[in-house]
């Protein structure tokens, strides 16, 4: 009876166990705990980046395995019942870690490197070196790389998704000494504490924040992608110091989004060969390093390394399905530390991909990390895109209209700002990190300070030349002492008008005084808008009337600074062939969205020669007529279409952000006789193409081609193509760095300008020598025309004769039967910010004061 009672009393207390057991699990089941940890190395307490970490016995979820960042750090989610994480990395012992049932815990997690000791490796000296024959991780590379267009989305016929992209940056690395400086004390609000950082009581200030959201439409036949933006916002800037859009386009180029399944991926301006391009296995070193299988389809992880770690390749994993489409479901990248990158102290790229109802792998997420600095300690800027992929379908055919058009459509009204937020708090994707949220709130608040004004005032000064004078800007400062022969000492005083005097209408002068010459120059120009918009800003509307009195040297026209610019002062050889122009111009302008612009001239020109420059015809007698000025009027078309052109709008003239498309110009210009005293009838015929060839790892190529044809009879040189060349000891990309100014002349030519910049593919590999980091850049420029015999003072006595210098020789020439040609060897990237040429003339060597060769600079900043 007794033991009856007995098995009575465990059986009930057994049953009341279970019961308890049963609900807390069911329970638990229902519940998540949050992790949160870093895992190092255990002895030398570094971060291990790019280590799996995953839930023991958890079935496939968002949250129960993952990759930790660069910095070591992991957070998973899973749900209360499982208690143990397993943590792998190539080179360590995997490591098992048990967890509490808290419902968020931080934890530290130290791993041991495997016991293959240098010393052990040579006592075995059977160490196989890598090799892509027979090795599992390159057939597995191969196996992705022939599956590559049915799992990326140009593989598909017609495809459709909801876009949101974010873009933020701030200064990085801030010292709490440095953020608790006096002159930081009104603005203590802007810097917040940096939770990422490797080292404690570091701050961040952030300062730039951008939000986009599109709907995007793909369609491979024909091939056309479509983005609306149907919404968009930014912390914004004064636009009297910065050019918001500008500033917005460059970052989005240092920032751009990541496709793996390309062959080349371009970031701050440089190519990196993607991990699966077609010739990855001839640059990378491929392991497999782990098998997942805590989630269907099974997943790979594929380890890559450089082979050569100086060349611009990534390091990390790649995660590839194991169900026969051999897609790619994540990645984790960076770059070497001994990579020759500018200015780049940290690198990471996350790639995260979902399943859609097809069971293919398209792009949820795409997140990139990049912190720039001039120090690897230093202060710097550090920036991060995300952007986020939703609603993906393919298969929906959408009507011609959705994609006729240019590629890209703001699909909003941009002038209702008031429902911008709202529509981002409903549509935003991800949401804002702290800092991001106070970024729009801070750049408005900062704009306001007196003293914040004021450093924007003298940073515009120093960086754009010019000062702020209430409506009107004074400048450009290098321009105000020059020097050369004919003028001597040269003073200019000058000045414009900004949107704050007026937003359509825009005056433009400046007055000068040489001190040899003892002659005054001025210009004076006034410009209407029609677009109500800035004219120095994009897209340009607007009619210009101008007049201007000043020197020039034949045949230089320079497109970006002005020609009394005080470093062009210094110039070798001889040069005191000189003009005095008067000009009266009237210009219209018009710039498309699609970036194409149309301009119209009008011009009158009085031209007297100057310095040693001379006017004159040799009759049949050998007698000289010297004309004291010439009298020209022109009617000019200019056409140029730059599709997808970026660029950064200085005060002074555009900084182009080069893209890979091409760049077409074509200008026609007619001379009138008996118009306005116009004294000449021509016609000249220009075109022009410029295109930037990326080669992937052996850098990248600018070509540049023209020609120029021009009709009419008993043409003096003044109104031929005069070929541009430079005599200062700068290297000039456009100008012929070897030939004396206004050595050829031509009625029609032809020329080629290549740049091509290896970006220290060969210097890379030389030890010693690549620790400097230094790039090589070769050139070769040829022009060849030539001059018709009625244009020909050799063979017509109707047109100017050719110049001589000061001997009574001949200096002005045209083409004989060979083109004149340059070519040069330089290195770049010295110091991060100069290029130096060894710059060699091929041929006409025989004509007085030419140069066989020369050292030239430039200052070329680059990452």
């Amino acid at each position: 009876m007794e033991y009856q009672r007995s098995t009575s009393a465990i059986t009930k207390t057994l049953f009341l166990l279970a019961t308890v057991m049963f609900l807390s699990i069911t329970v638990a089941l229902g519940q998540l705990k949050t992790v949160q940890g870093i895992v190092k190395d255990s002895k030398t307490k570094d971060p291990i980046a790019y280590a799996t970490v995953a839930v023991v016995g958890a079935p496939s979820s968002p949250g129960s395995a993952m990759s930790t960042q660069e910095s070591g750090r992991f957070t998973l989610k899973f749900p209360m019942t499982y208690t143990k994480i397993r943590v792998s990395s190539i080179g360590y012992d995997y490591k098992d870690v048990f967890v509490t049932n808290d419902e968020t815990q931080q934890i530290e997690i130290l791993m041991d490197a495997q016991d293959n000791t240098l010393d052990e490796v040579v006592v075995r000296a059977k160490k196989r070196k890598y090799t892509n024959k027979e090795n599992p991780a390159v057939a597995l590379i191969r196996k992705v790389i022939e599956n590559k267009s049915k799992n990326r989305l140009t593989g598909q016929q017609f495809a459709q998704y909801d876009q949101y992209e974010k873009i933020s940056l701030g200064l990085s690395n801030l010292s709490e000494k440095f953020v608790n400086k006096k002159i930081f004390k009104n603005y203590q609000f802007l810097f917040e504490l940096d939770d990422s950082a490797k080292t404690a009581n570091k701050y961040l200030l952030p300062a730039f924040m951008e939000e986009k959201l599109s709907k995007i439409y793909y369609r491979k036949d024909p091939k056309k992608t479509k983005q609306y933006i149907v919404g968009e916002q930014r912390a914004q800037f004064d636009p009297k110091f910065i050019d918001n859009d500008g500033l917005s386009a460059y970052f989005n180029k240092l920032y751009e989004s990541v496709d793996i399944y390309d062959n080349n991926i371009t970031l701050v301006t440089n190519q990196f060969l993607s991990p699966i391009a077609n010739s990855s296995p001839t640059f990378y070193k491929f392991f497999i390093t782990d098998t997942i299988k805590t989630q269907q389809p099974w997943l790979v992880e594929l380890s890559f390394f450089p082979r050569n770690k100086a060349d611009m390749l990534f390091k990390g994993q790649l995660y590839i399905t194991l169900d026969g489409n051999y897609a790619v479901q994540g990645a984790n990248m960076t770059v070497a530390d001994d990579i020759n990158l500018n200015f780049v102290r940290d690198m990471n790229i996350e790639l995260k991909f979902d399943q859609d109802e097809s069971k293919r792998f398209y792009l949820s997420q795409s997140t990139l990390g990049i912190d720039f600095s001039l120090t690897d300690k230093g202060t710097g800027i550090r920036g991060n895109r995300t952007v986020n992929y939703k609603n993906y379908k393919t298969g929906v055919v959408q009507p011609d209209s959705i994609y006729s058009g240019p590629e890209t459509v703001i699909a909003y009204n941009i002038s209702d700002g008031k429902g911008t937020r709202k529509l981002f708090d409903a549509q935003r994707q991800i949401p804002l990190t702290k800092n991001e949220l106070n970024i729009y709130h801070n750049i408005d608040t900062l704009q306001q300070i007196p003293s914040f004004k004021t450093f924007m005032d003298i940073a515009a000064l120093v960086f754009s030349g010019y000062k702020q004078a209430g409506p009107v800007e004074i400048g450009p400062v290098n321009t105000f002492y020059s020097f050369n022969p004919v003028e001597g000492f040269r003073l200019r005083v000058g000045g414009r008008t900004t949107e704050s005097f007026s937003k359509r209408f825009y005056a433009e002068s400046y007055a000068a005084y040489g001190f040899k010459d003892e002659k005054w120059k001025y210009f004076l120009s006034g410009t209407y808008a029609f677009n109500n918009k800035s004219v120095y800003s994009f897209p340009q509307h607007y009619i210009r009337a101008s007049f201007q009195r000043d020197t020039k040297i034949p045949g230089q026209a320079l497109e970006f600074i002005q020609e009394d610019n005080f470093l062009l002062s210094f110039k070798r050889g001889d040069n005191e062939n000189y003009i005095y122009n008067d000009v009266y111009r009237i210009d219209y302008r018009k710039e498309f969205e699609n970036r194409l612009s149309i301009g119209l001239g009008f011009n009158a020109t009085k031209q007297s020669p100057a310095g040693t420059l001379r006017y004159q015809i040799i009759d049949q007698d050998g007698q000289a007529k010297v004309f004291n000025e010439i009298n020209s009027t022109e009617l000019s078309v200019n056409v140029r279409y730059a599709p997808h052109e970026q660029f950064y709008q200085g005060k002074l003239y555009r900084t182009p952000i080069f893209n890979k498309y091409p760049i077409f110009n074509f200008n026609y210009t007619a001379g009138l006789k008996d118009v306005f005293k116009g004294e000449y009838s021509y016609h000249n015929f220009n075109v022009s193409a410029f295109k930037r060839f990326y080669l992937s790892q052996f850098g990248y190529a600018d070509v540049d081609v023209a020609g120029t044809y021009i009709a009419g009879k008993g043409i003096p040189f003044p109104f031929l193509t005069i070929h541009r060349a430079n005599q200062t000891y700068a290297y000039q990309l456009n100008s012929y760095n070897l030939m004396n100014f206004l050595e050829f002349v031509s009625d029609h030519h032809v020329s080629a300008n290549v740049q091509y910049y290896m970006n220290g593919f060969l210097l890379n590999k030389i030890p010693v020598i690549k620790q400097l980091k230094l790039r090589e850049v070769f050139s070769f420029k040829a022009v060849y025309g030539g001059l018709r015999e009625e244009n020909n003072p050799d063979h017509s006595n109707q047109v100017f004769d050719f110049q001589k210098n000061a001997n009574n020789e001949q200096s002005s020439y045209t083409f004989a039967s060979e083109p004149y040609m340059e070519a040069s060897v330089g290195l770049s990237n010295i110091f991060k910010i100069l290029r130096v040429d060894y710059v060699r003339r091929l041929n006409y060597l025989n004509h007085p004061g030419a140069p066989k060769s020369g050292i030239r600079a430039r200052v070329k900043f680059d990452f």
